[in-house]
């Protein structure tokens, strides 16, 4: 009889978040019947259930889903699909992991999103509190599951939040959040930019502080009573120049030159300003900032030089999944000679048109490979189309002098040929070695 009462939770997908979300509710010991659908017919880390747990492969469970009291879905799972929709209707309550976050977290978290630039703000922030000495967790959608890091009683967690992650999300009460900017993605999943951008600006439903981009009105809260901004010529916290040098600037007060800044590129300097606005919110010392800003040299595969050979550089930006994060690696190159850039993968409905009116000012080369590579030979004259990355860069290879550089910025998700934009990074970052040492054997002529 006592089973007749548990409560009914179906767990979407077999992936790290759907692992965190089982192992949350069997450390919490509630009393659960969980059961898990993955569509997949082989998912990976069946061997991680524990073993009450029920599992459903190769589809949908129907039956499951429309007699559950809860449905927990990952961030890749739309609300719109056809066997949600009807859990919908019966009035199911569906819900996402950061969702059972909020609801038992206790200690103040910070919220980042935007279509570019959320990582890197991310670990930034990290780093500050890691060199004020938090106990800091950072996570959600990069690095650890939000519902992992919560068994680790950390005093502040750093969350970088997807508009997926959002779209189920109610409760979370953020000390302060922060919406980066917007530019068209995931135009596969939402209707337009404008369902894409109201996915995001969920993220300060609940905040304490919203704080949004000058240099993108897009990313403005909506009747919120607590906003403070940043950009590069207007905001609370902007670049002023001081005795003919730039600044970071917060209130008026100059904080630091922004030739000490670790990362690379111009969207980093607003990077900064953004993390300087969330690092004030939680309490973190002004210096510690400096020194995170003066110390930090970013996340793997977002603009990360990975080899240099014969006076070649070759760069990953993997992370660069839409036109605007390609965009943003391009403003912030410098080089002597000629680029090589590597673009294609699975396009997710972009308009790369975009690229053209920055492309057509550079010295450049483009090897397109993948789903979608066709898609970007309008954008210059000098344009190679292959089937692979490693073919593209292969191609490179034989192309370069001394002073160029081979960039890959894909402006494309990887899931057609790799599973992860970091499978991809690490291949490129692999391939790239693999090639200067050929280089260095006399196989490749350059």
């Amino acid at each position: 009889m006592a089973n007749a009462t548990r409560k009914k939770i179906v767990v979407i997908g077999l992936g790290m978040t759907g692992l965190s979300v089982i192992q949350h509710f069997v450390r919490k010991g509630s009393d659960t019947d969980i059961k898990v659908i993955d569509t997949r017919v082989t998912p990976q880390r069946v061997e991680l259930l524990p073993p009450n747990v029920s599992l459903h492969t190769g589809g949908w469970n129907m039956d499951w889903l429309l007699t559950a009291d809860q449905i927990v879905t990952t961030p890749g799972v739309a609300l719109s699909t056809p066997e949600l929709k009807q859990a919908t209707v019966k009035g199911i309550e569906i819900v996402g992991d950061i969702e059972l976050f909020a609801r038992d977290v206790s200690t103040p978290v910070i919220g980042i999103t935007g279509s570019n630039g959320k990582s890197t703000v991310t670990n930034l922030v990290g780093d500050m509190a890691k060199v004020a000495g938090i106990n800091v967790g950072i996570g959600g959608n990069i690095g650890f599951a939000a519902l992992d890091m919560l068994a680790n009683d950390h005093a502040l967690y750093i969350l970088e939040l997807s508009s997926f992650q959002l779209e189920t999300t109610s409760s979370l009460n953020l000390t302060a959040a922060v919406f980066l900017n917007l530019s068209e993605d995931h135009m596969d999943r939402y209707t337009g930019i404008n369902d894409y951008r109201n996915a995001k600006r969920r993220i300060f439903d609940r905040a304490k502080l919203a704080v949004w981009n000058q240099d993108d009105l897009q990313s403005k809260a909506l009747n919120h009573s607590n906003m403070i901004s940043f950009g590069f010529t207007n905001g609370d916290y902007t670049v002023t120049l001081l005795d003919g040098k730039e600044w970071l600037t917060a209130k008026g007060i100059p904080i630091m030159p922004v030739s000490d800044i670790a990362l690379v590129g111009r969207h980093n300097v607003a990077n900064c300003l953004a993390a300087m606005v969330l690092a004030d919110a939680v309490g973190i010392d002004r210096q510690v900032q400096c020194t995170a800003m003066r110390q930090s040299r970013g996340l793997p595969h977002r603009c990360q030089q990975v080899l240099e050979h014969n006076g070649v550089m070759w760069i990953n930006d993997s992370k660069a999944t839409n036109p605007a994060s390609t965009l943003a690696a391009l403003d912030g190159l410098q080089f002597a000679g000629r680029l090589h850039l590597l673009l294609g993968g699975d396009g997710k409905g972009a308009d790369f048109s975009v690229l053209k009116p920055v492309l057509e000012r550079l010295d450049i080369t483009l090897y397109c490979y993948g789903r979608d590579g066709h898609k970007f030979t309008e954008l210059s004259a000098h344009t190679r189309v292959v089937d692979t990355m490693q073919q593209a860069m292969d191609l490179a290879a034989q192309n370069v002098t001394f002073g160029d550089i081979v960039l890959l910025s894909p402006a494309c998700a990887s899931l057609d040929q790799f599973t992860s934009f970091m499978e991809r990074g690490d291949t490129f970052s692999a391939y790239a070695s693999e090639i200067a040492a050929r280089m260095n054997e006399g196989r490749v002529s350059v």
